[in-house]
């Protein structure tokens, strides 16, 4: 990513933080909209799993300028992902919510290249999830 990118990607990032509930709970509904089969795999407390994932999503967009310091953190959770039940297919899911629950929270600040900064960084994130998921643990 260029340092351009990732500046776009942290300034919007900065304007969602203070609407992450909102943001979570539009993402959510969002996810299961496009796949209700992906429902069942959230069994927890959906408030708390909205808190994680906002908090995960704020850790790997800190870390774009060193994206070394993420790499164990998003292996790890690609891992974890397996055992949940996550296949391959369900990342494109998870982006299109993603890009969708952002565009509706940034409205006019979502511009085009505002969306192209974030699809490679959830492209990133998702592509060293779903490698570590197909690496056996060792």
């Amino acid at each position: 990513m260029t340092p351009e990118e990732i500046k776009r990607v942290q300034s919007t990032w900065a304007q969602v933080a203070p609407i992450r509930e909102q943001a979570a709970a539009l993402f959510y509904a969002r996810l299961f909209e496009l796949d209700p089969s992906l429902k069942p795999l959230f069994k927890g407390d959906m408030q708390m799993q909205g808190q994680k994932l906002m908090a995960m999503i704020g850790t790997a967009v800190s870390g774009l300028t060193q994206p070394a310091t993420i790499l164990s953190a998003l292996q790890d959770l690609g891992r974890r992902h397996v055992g949940y039940g996550v296949q391959d297919p369900h990342y494109d899911t998870v982006g299109a919510a993603l890009l969708w629950t952002l565009e509706t929270g940034l409205g006019p600040a979502f511009t085009p290249e505002t969306r192209q900064a974030w699809a490679k960084t959830y492209d990133l994130v998702a592509g060293v999830m779903k490698d570590a998921a197909a690496t056996p643990s060792r």
